[in-house]
């Protein structure tokens, strides 16, 4: 078996997934993409009849308030991108040092040392 102090970290723990495992991830994701969350047309893009407030199940129904509901929805979208700039970001950190959190003094092919 794989012990926890065998896994690296950030980008190469993927590495170490088994194929079972990854296999796993693109059912799951697939299930929910054609099961659960299907769109309808006479639906806004991303208003899932499933999907609760938000896209939470079970959430709550549908927000009534047209304002309230763009706010919350433009807020989600910033969110959404600033969360993606932030991984990007810890990707290319991973890349550059091996370490995901930025230890920079192992990155020592820069050109500013």
């Amino acid at each position: 078996g794989l012990e926890f102090s065998q896994v690296p970290n950030g980008l190469a723990a993927i590495s170490k997934v088994p194929s079972a495992g990854i296999a796993q991830w693109v059912f799951f994701v697939g299930l929910i993409e054609t099961g659960f969350l299907k769109q309808d047309a006479s639906r806004a893009p991303g208003d899932f009849a499933n999907g609760g407030t938000l896209g939470v199940p079970n959430a709550g129904g549908p927000i009534e308030n047209e304002e309230a509901r763009k706010r919350k929805l433009n807020a989600e979208l910033a969110n959404g991108r600033l969360a993606m700039m932030a991984i990007i970001g810890m990707f290319f950190q991973d890349g550059l040092t091996g370490s995901a959190w930025g230890d920079w003094a192992l990155y020592t092919d820069s050109p500013l040392r």
